[in-house]
């Protein structure tokens, strides 16, 4: 009886032992395959990691040919805008000897000169406004100061040097005078009295006769 007791203890241990053996092996199973797929992950960031730095090696040696390929392709469309305004100047100064008069070679230029506009016009870049305008520290550069009292304070009163803005952005200010009114002192601006009017021209004013005695 003894051994039977025995005999049943060791068998329950032993089943005991298979179970917690097994137990060990399939979580060790399932270790296995938690590490086989972070290595997997692992070498498809790894493939992507050198697929992205083979990009990026290819875009720092494609981007300064495309910028070299645009600025190129600028620079002639800008140029090429700019050779019949050239054409015209070069005709005019052909002409200049044969013109009829001085009257004829001015207005020659000043087609040209309005043709040049019209190509800054089509770049985007416009003349700035100055004379009569309020002076703008932003769009103007004083010279000098001048006093017109027939003109408005701080208004501009003549123009060194065209200004200019591209795409609203000055890339040039113009060079102006500004006008600067001198401070009144107290008592300034009183009406000054009126000097008496001669006896003679107040009568002829009134409309006495005057008539000649003989």
């Amino acid at each position: 009886m003894k051994r039977r007791k025995d005999k049943s203890k060791a068998e329950d241990l032993h089943q005991a032992d298979n179970k917690e053996q097994k137990a060990q092996e399939s979580e060790l199973e399932e270790l296995h395959e938690i590490i086989e797929s972070l290595q997997k992950e692992k070498d498809e960031l790894f493939a992507k990691l050198q697929r992205v730095s083979a990009d990026y090696a290819n875009f720092q040696k494609r981007v300064p040919k495309q910028i070299s390929d645009t600025t190129g392709y600028e620079k002639e469309r800008i140029i090429k805008t700019l050779l019949p305004a050239l054409d015209n100047f070069e005709h005019t100064l052909q002409n200049a000897n044969s013109a009829e008069n001085f009257d004829v070679l001015v207005k020659g230029i000043r087609i040209i000169y309005d043709q040049l506009l019209d190509i800054l016009k089509s770049h985007n870049v416009e003349q700035i406004e100055a004379m009569g305008e309020q002076f703008d520290p932003a769009m103007h550069q004083a010279m000098t100061q001048q006093s017109n009292p027939e003109k408005e304070e701080n208004s501009v009163l003549e123009e060194f040097q065209k200004g200019y803005r591209l795409n609203g952005r000055v890339i040039r200010p113009s060079r102006v005078i500004v006008n600067k009114l001198p401070e009144e002192k107290p008592g300034d601006g009183r009406e000054a009295e009126s000097p008496e009017q001669p006896e003679d021209e107040y009568d002829a004013a009134d409309g006495d006769e005057i008539t000649d005695t003989e």
